[in-house]
Formats: C-alpha cells, structure tokens, sequence
C-alpha cells in the first residue's frame, strides 16, 4: 500500500483517542488502522466525516462500522501474517483493507453487487492485492477456500451460521455480532477440536446478515 495518504493526522488522533485510549493494545492493528485511509472508503458528503466515531452510510443500505469496532473486532481475531481470514460482507472494503495489512490472504463474501463492485474499486485503489472478493451468500460462507484461521462478521445474525463454524480451523478465532437486529452482543468462538470456546465482547449494532442462515430480507 502506498505509504502517503493524505488526511494523516486525522488518522493518528483517530486511533490515539478513539482506539488505544479504549484498550486496543495490539501494535499491529493500530499500525493498519494509522495506514489505511478511511476516508477512501466512505463515500461523499460523508467522507468529511471518515474519522469521526460513528458509522456511517456507504449506500444501498449498509454502513461502514464504527472505527472502534473495526479496531476491536480485527483484535479478537489475533491474526497472524500467515493466516488466511474469511470476512462476510465486504461493505465498503475498509475492514478487508485493514485486514489484508495484517494477514497473508483475505477473502470476502458480499451479497450486493453494487456494493463488491464499490469494495472492489475501493481495495484497488489502496493496493490491497491480498483481497479476494465473492459474491454470494455469506452465511454459507467460502468452502473452497476453508480452514480458516479467522472469520469475521460484519452484520448481525440471529444464530451463529453453521456453515461459519465448519470452515474454521483448528484454534482458529470467528468474530460475530449475534442477538435481535436492533442489538446484539460481540461474540468470539475460538475451535478447538469439536468444541468451542466462547467469549462475550458487549453490545454492538449491526445491520442485518441476509441469508439462508442469517435474516430473511425485508
């Protein structure tokens, strides 16, 4: 990824005070949060507003998380630079962008076309040549490309996918926000075997993972 990006002191306050002030400690991950140039991935008049602490709209519905959460998710993952990492829903590819600075491929599974295509030329013009992008269901998630040592949700889903569970791999890490679409509470499976280890990271708001194993559409 190219090394200078305009709007760098924004980003820096971004992490200092939103990010490492809140417990995010992994250097990595504030590394790729300092690199990558969120305002790239938020469409205008928003983009004013990229490094703010909100989310924020990137059209046909969907939003680009929250910067804190984009910190705090990528974190429970504990992504290692060998690791393969499956995302469902790209959005607008900002979460793919910090998790290919962090992991050796990523690929993610986006439902609406007009939404990969905007990930797609997002990712592009950031360099982000470790990114594969698949349009489909993302609660069947990606077999051809399973195990993975990481999956990560970036909706909410009443249950977690079966399908989600099956492809991770052996002490790999699934991120997901789990509970009502009005809420939900951030969830960490870790494998091991045929068990798994949870653990409960608070209240989130995500909008709604569509598919045979998430919402049904409205």
């Amino acid at each position: 990824m190219p090394p200078a990006y305009p709007r760098s002191d924004e980003r820096l306050r971004m992490v200092e005070q939103q990010i490492a002030a809140r417990g995010i400690t992994d250097p990595r991950v504030l590394a790729a949060m300092r690199e990558v140039p969120r305002h790239l991935f938020v469409p205008a008049p928003y983009d004013r507003d990229a490094y703010a602490d909100d989310p924020l709209p990137i059209g046909n519905g969907q939003t680009i998380s929250q910067p804190y959460i984009v910190a705090l998710m990528t974190a429970l993952l504990q992504i290692k630079a060998t690791d393969t990492v499956l995302e469902i829903g790209a959005g607008s590819g900002y979460q793919a962008a910090i998790l290919s600075q962090l992991a050796k491929n990523v690929i993610t599974i986006e439902r609406i076309d007009a939404v990969a295509a905007l990930a797609r030329k997002n990712l592009a013009a950031v360099g982000a040549k470790n990114v594969m992008i698949v349009i489909g269901d993302g609660t069947l998630g990606y077999p051809v490309g399973a195990p993975y040592n990481g999956i990560i949700v970036t909706a909410a889903t009443p249950d977690i996918p079966t399908p989600l569970k099956a492809q991770l791999a052996e002490g790999g890490r699934l991120v997901v926000p789990v509970g009502e679409r009005i809420s939900q509470e951030l969830v960490v499976l870790e494998r091991h075997g045929d068990r798994f280890l949870e653990e409960l990271h608070g209240g989130v708001r995500f909008v709604p993972l569509i598919g045979e194993y998430g919402w049904e559409e409205n």
